[in-house]
């Protein structure tokens, strides 16, 4: 008998902690829902403000670039292409676009938060090595 009743007294403590659990989030939940009505409130008092000229919006670079194949990869593709690489900052974003015969494309995009490094080829000044994730 007695660890049943150890049972329902860690049940009964259980439900004690959840309810005060269910309590406490609630509480935070009213704060944030005030929180957010104030902001909402005190912003339409401030006037938009133009764009500055340090405000100014980065354009996307587009780069003409030729892929370095690893000696694994050189099977695959052959000879090294000429691929378009655009860079939108402002989008996080990286497109690297390869044209096909027949004028067709093939592009893949990598979103910023997919890019681990960008690595400075110390020897060759106009090599970048990009470390992906996976």
């Amino acid at each position: 008998q007695t660890a049943g009743q150890s049972g329902e007294q860690e049940l009964e403590s259980l439900v004690l902690k959840l309810s005060v659990l269910k309590d406490f989030l609630s509480s935070i939940e009213k704060k944030a829902l005030k929180a957010l009505q104030e902001m909402s409130s005190a912003t339409p008092a401030i006037a938009p403000q133009p764009l500055s000229r340090k405000a100014k919006s980065i354009p996307v670079q587009t780069f003409e670039v030729k892929l370095d194949i690893t000696l694994g990869d050189l099977t695959k593709i052959g000879k090294s292409q000429k691929y378009t690489l655009s860079v939108d900052v402002e989008g996080g974003k990286l497109v690297v676009l390869k044209k096909q015969k027949d004028s067709q494309e093939d592009w893949n995009t990598f979103t910023h938060d997919k890019i681990r490094q960008l690595i400075k080829s110390q020897r060759v000044q106009n090599k970048l090595g990009i470390v992906f994730e996976k």
